[in-house]
């Protein structure tokens, strides 16, 4: 049923439509909680491709023609927004990426950055849109850690060491936002990847209604420890960087990438305070029950109702705070074990795909009463990927890509091709959407 608050606010979005975010712009636009395309309400059933650079080069990493397969295959599916890595840093953490996409210093890794612009080309081809995270929190890309060792000394922390436990990691990666030599290196990459021309469209990156979006970081937490939280540089940092992109990309929406109230050490008013900068345009949240402890992957029949109760009450807490900064919402990352936590396509995904339909039904529910649900991405997407080690452990120079960043077990939150059960759930819903 649609609520007063909701009718308004669709009107409202219609009404403006023509003046910024009509029908002569080819990019997506933020008004009030909704999102625009063309004049009209935005939404999308999207998918998380972080791997998207690797596959789409020319070289020894890549697979283009997997690639336009795993797009296609994705297009039939009506998944049409993607969200991308498009910085990783030459790390020295354990389970980072090998080969990076960029040292400190130019020159940047052109093999990588010219295989994110074949994936763009290729989306653009297909109509589908692309969010593009430009650093992260953890160290699987390299990101906020490695940029300080960058520039500390090469002292850094690797997550998971017995010597450092957690939340040590958590609280060193957030360091980052009190050192203005880690920050200018990120805002050197950041100004030339914006700036970058397309090697296959020859196209500015600003000028590419291809990207959607892009994000400041891949889940950017204010730090692990409350007391210790440098939480005024935190927000000081998200308000500046949101600012130096939008100076130089006024076409592009920007968001944080922070994962909601888990992500802000469990405070709605660090989620609040994030996304109140002026240039973020909309507000992003995470979900993930299994590694928050919300259920027993082992043992699904018996935790999955009190797991899937909570995912609830975050989805509802999360649309509420966005409805109080009057500002969009995309729920960017989700992911759910298989049956028993296994690994490979052979295992069942029953629970999963509950998982799944009770997402989508909260999102078009939002979508109907006019809330601020624009979208969702699930991760992630493995497509005719398979690990090829019996332990399901990356190694370097492994280019199977099967969603899942190198520090977690292959195939753990993949979507397969062949997870028929798991495909139809997302068709339904991305048909679903366009019916509103």
């Amino acid at each position: 049923m649609l609520t007063r608050r909701g009718v308004m606010a669709a009107t409202a979005a219609l009404l403006a439509a023509p003046a910024e975010a009509g029908t002569r712009t080819p990019f997506v636009r933020a008004q009030a909680s909704q999102l625009l395309l063309a004049g009209r309400p935005y939404r999308f059933a999207g998918s998380n491709l972080w791997y998207g650079a690797y596959l789409g080069s020319a070289g020894a990493l890549g697979h283009q023609d997997r690639l336009k397969r795993e797009l296609d295959r994705l297009q039939r599916l009506g998944v049409d927004n993607l969200r991308l890595l498009a910085s990783g840093e030459d790390s020295p953490l354990a389970n980072s990426l090998k080969p990076a996409i960029h040292g400190p210093n130019p020159p940047y890794n052109e093999a990588l950055l010219q295989g994110l612009d074949f994936t763009l080309a290729e989306m653009g081809a297909r109509g589908m849109k692309a969010v593009l995270f430009l650093n992260n929190f953890w160290e699987w890309s390299g990101g906020m850690v490695t940029y300080q060792a960058w520039t500390n000394g090469g002292h850094f922390i690797n997550l998971g060491d017995p010597a450092h436990p957690w939340p040590e990691f958590a609280d060193f990666s957030a360091r980052f936002y009190e050192s203005p030599k880690a920050i200018a290196l990120y805002e050197d990459y950041a100004a030339a990847i914006v700036g970058r021309i397309n090697t296959v469209t020859g196209k500015a990156y600003r000028d590419d209604p291809a990207i959607m979006a892009w994000q400041l970081a891949n889940e950017p937490r204010p730090g692990g420890t409350a007391s210790k939280a440098p939480f005024a540089a935190f927000y000081a940092w998200i308000a500046h960087t949101a600012d130096f992109i939008k100076q130089r990309d006024p076409n592009h929406l920007i968001s944080t990438g922070n994962e909601g109230v888990m992500g802000c050490l469990e405070s709605e008013d660090c989620v609040v305070k994030a996304n109140a900068a002026k240039n973020v345009d909309y507000v992003t949240f995470h979900l993930w029950p299994q590694n928050w402890g919300w259920i027993d992957a082992a043992n699904l029949d018996a935790s999955y109702d009190a797991g899937e109760a909570k995912c609830r009450a975050a989805i509802e807490t999360h649309i509420k705070l966005a409805e109080t900064l009057d500002k969009p919402l995309v729920l960017e990352e989700f992911g759910f074990p298989r049956e028993a936590n296994g690994n490979g396509p052979q295992v069942a995904t029953t629970h999963r795909d509950r998982f799944y339909a009770m997402v989508y039904a909260m999102v078009e529910k939002s979508a109907r009463d006019g809330g601020p649900f624009a979208g969702s991405n699930f991760w992630a997407w493995g497509g005719e990927g398979r690990a090829l080690h019996p332990d399901y452990v990356m190694q370097a120079g492994d280019t199977s890509y099967v969603g899942d960043p190198p520090q977690e077990p292959q195939g753990r939150n993949s979507v397969f091709d062949s997870d028929a059960t798991t495909l139809a759930v997302i068709r339904k819903h991305s048909a679903a959407l366009k019916r509103i």
